[in-house]
């Protein structure tokens, strides 16, 4: 399997469609509240959707599987390892800080592998990937050392999937506060994947500050290390959000069903596992 500057430079990036072509993006133009508190308890992956809905499911450490209606499935923070099975998704989105939130060698199978870092380190790669009804889009953000200097810029992308009239947000790995024009480039987002470790990411209280601020109806915490970790977050949150904890690793949302006030609703993670039934 051929390197992915050479492999996926070449066959797995889309085209980007020039700006004046593009689709408008719902997650910045409507920031409308949704009703009722009601979740739709979710089998396995891979098993059909109702309409207008959408499946989370938290794999391991940043990656998340997102699968949507008309079969489209997305994987953030792709490793190259989802568990014992055979599946890979139409979109791959990978951000290099480390090891744990990207592959060189992506499965040549994907249709679409999306990295989140400038190729030149100079302009941000700007990713619209328009499938159907389904569009993927990023906003670029710096790695920094853990001095708070700027380590390499424009190195990570928060990555934004609208899907099913939803706005699906991934932090990747976020180094740094967010500017306003950031924010704003993000519009609104129903669903946020935020890194929760306080250390080898942002601060746990500024990113606590800024889940506060994007006031997201569900809030699904990831690259944490150990409880301890992910019950500092979820303390720092319980004042202005409600909190579920789960067992399973997967939720159903969709915009009838996003809960009245925002939520915390932390996932176990799980490997894939393709039923043998």
């Amino acid at each position: 399997m051929k390197p992915i500057l050479a492999a996926v430079a070449l066959v797995a990036f889309a085209p980007l469609a020039n700006a004046q072509d593009r689709k408008p993006s719902h997650c910045i133009a409507i920031a409308d509240a949704s009703p009722e508190f009601q979740y739709v308890q979710p089998v396995s992956f891979g098993e059909g959707l109702e309409e207008f809905t959408v499946r989370l499911s938290y794999v391991a450490h940043a990656s998340f599987l997102i699968e949507g209606p008309d079969g489209f499935t997305a994987v953030t923070d792709y490793t190259g390892f989802l568990g014992d099975t055979a599946f890979f998704p139409t979109v791959a989105t990978m951000n290099k800080a480390h090891t744990t939130h990207w592959t060189p060698n992506p499965d040549p199978r994907i249709p679409h592998v999306l990295p989140g870092w400038a190729p030149d380190g100079n302009n941000p790669i700007d990713h619209y990937l328009e499938l159907g009804d389904v569009l993927v889009r990023n906003v670029p953000t710096d790695i920094r050392s853990g001095f708070g200097t700027v380590n390499e810029p424009l190195a990570n992308s928060i990555f934004v999937f609208e899907i099913a009239g939803l706005c699906i947000g991934h932090l990747g790995h976020l180094h740094h506060e967010l500017s306003d024009s950031q924010i704003a480039s993000l519009g609104r987002l129903d669903v946020v994947m935020a890194p929760v470790d306080g250390g080898y990411t942002l601060p746990l209280p500024n990113m606590i500050a800024l889940l506060k601020r994007l006031r997201s109806s569900v809030i699904l915490p990831m690259h944490w290390f150990g409880d301890f970790t992910l019950e500092t977050f979820v303390s720092g949150m319980e004042e202005e959000f409600r909190v579920e904890w789960r067992r399973e690793n997967h939720i159903e949302v969709s915009l009838r069903t996003l809960p009245s006030e925002p939520t915390v609703v932390v996932l176990r993670p799980a490997y894939l596992r393709d039923d043998d039934s």
